[in-house]
């Protein structure tokens, strides 16, 4: 039974996933955070009070960790960050890349 539906990164998805399934190793191998770094990640993203970062755009941000305005311009297809904006989310990745 579904009980609540967010969007979730993947590193965080990893936490529900069983321990020997199959998928859980496959997902690993594209995570680059553990579970624990990437809910600190979020709560520090979703800190900043950029009203424009929805809970889809954090997820991106967390399985990305998008290096330059470029890579993040590349999430935010649908929204214009401000130069401010996006220096803030930059700083904020870059000690978990």
């Amino acid at each position: 039974m579904i009980k609540k539906s967010e969007p979730l990164s993947m590193s965080e998805s990893v936490e529900y996933m069983e321990k020997e399934d199959p998928l859980t190793g496959f997902v690993k191998k594209f995570t680059k955070l553990d579970s624990e770094k990437a809910k600190e990640l979020r709560n520090k993203i979703e800190e900043l009070g950029i009203i424009k970062i929805n809970e889809k755009y954090v997820a991106k941000l967390i399985d990305t960790l998008p290096r330059d305005k470029d890579e993040l311009n590349k999430i935010f297809v649908d929204v214009s960050l401000s130069e401010d904006e996006a220096n803030k989310i930059l700083e904020t990745i870059k000690p978990y890349r």
